[in-house]
């Protein structure tokens, strides 16, 4: 395969960015995404040009660190991570589009690499249990409806990717959020900090300059490990029971 590629170019947080276009030749089926720009930047760095700088880690897609919109699209035209998009679904001639993440709450770093350590400080808010360390308890101990279980799973999924804030038109992170306060919320060990959780959580979701929800649906529809968008729903009723209990203190 033959492609163009039209890169976001940007040197630094303070440097204006732009649209570079690349050409990439015989680019087999079989590759993944990110091996397809591993090959540009051979080209580019043996030209004795500045590689395109993307992020990455596994490439397993369990990690979310790969994470740039395709054609307009978060990960790409498979519901996937970046690193397990191929090739194959592309065509020969295409031309590809690829930006970071836009948003402001995720500041562009050079090129493709955004900062989301946004993210990092709404969990470091509220998103841990209190337990007490030097013992193992038995699997046992504290029995979890499996309905409860199956619940606090799904949410656990959640990568951080920041797919779901690239996709919304608000450029909101209330499905992240809520993944993490719907996680620990259906789990007995973290009822202690169940009402104070979503409260601080929300709190530096705001802070963080994230857009606020209005159920557009756009995040669990590229979400690459199907949060379900009812997590949210989950989110807005522990809210409104712990603001309704604060208030009633």
């Amino acid at each position: 395969m033959n492609i163009t590629l039209r890169v976001w170019r940007q040197k630094g947080k303070a440097d204006e960015g732009r649209m570079v276009t690349y050409k990439v030749e015989d680019v087999s089926p079989d590759m993944s995404f990110l091996e397809m720009l591993d090959v540009l930047n051979e080209k580019l760095t043996l030209a004795g040009e500045d590689p395109v700088a993307f992020d990455h880690d596994c490439r397993e897609g369990i990690c979310g660190a790969c994470g740039v919109v395709i054609n307009g699209v978060a990960h790409g035209p498979e519901t996937t991570t970046t690193c397990q998009l191929h090739m194959r679904s592309f065509s020969d001639g295409d031309e590809i589009t690829i930006e970071p993440w836009r948003a402001g709450a995720f500041p562009v770093v050079k090129d493709l690499v955004v900062d989301r350590g946004s993210f990092d400080r709404i969990i470091q808010a509220g998103g841990y249990i209190s337990a007490p360390t030097g013992t193992a308890p038995d699997a046992h101990a504290t029995p979890v409806p499996k309905a409860d279980a199956d619940r606090a799973f799904d949410a656990a999924t959640c990568i951080g990717c920041g797919a779901c804030v690239a996709a919304c038109p608000n450029a909101s992170g209330m499905l992240f959020t809520a993944a993490k306060v719907t996680h620990l919320g259906s789990l007995p060990q973290g009822q202690p900090e169940r009402e104070a959780r979503v409260i601080k959580m929300i709190n530096q979701h705001d802070e963080e300059g994230f857009g606020g929800c209005t159920n557009i649906g756009e995040c669990a529809a590229v979400c690459p490990k199907g949060i379900p968008l009812d997590t949210i729903a989950q989110l807005n009723r522990d809210l409104l029971g712990s603001l309704a209990s604060s208030k009633a203190e």
